[in-house]
């Protein structure tokens, strides 16, 4: 009994960590999508990636984009043509130019996929 006792108490630790990790990486996500030395993602997708009807908004909206898997976006930040289906796109391979490392477009994703 203590050790199944133990088992639950260390398997909801486990998940209170995972979810302030994500909590945080979705934050930070936020950050690289708003700032203009890093990601810059708003100046075409809008504030929040919601709306493109700002001036000089090029687009695609990002709302919906949980409905997608997690490495399809990440290929489509790393390099845009990576990504299955994209043929034409004026986006710039953020990763591949080396301006966002790995962690960076993995935070980036995790707040993509709470854009609604």
């Amino acid at each position: 009994m203590k050790v199944v006792k133990s088992l639950l108490v260390a398997s909801a630790i486990s998940c209170l960590a995972f979810t302030t990790s994500s909590a945080d990486l979705v934050k930070e996500g936020e950050k690289i999508f708003n700032a203009k030395k890093l990601g810059n993602c708003l100046a075409c997708h809008g504030v929040n990636g919601k709306d493109i009807n700002d001036p000089g908004s090029m687009g695609p909206v990002l709302a919906g984009l949980k409905y997608y898997p997690d490495d399809y976006i990440y290929n489509a930040i790393y390099e845009i043509y990576a990504a299955k289906g994209i043929t034409t796109s004026a986006m710039p391979a953020f990763g591949k130019n080396g301006w966002l490392n790995d962690s960076e477009i993995k935070a980036l994703v995790a707040y993509l996929k709470t854009v609604e």
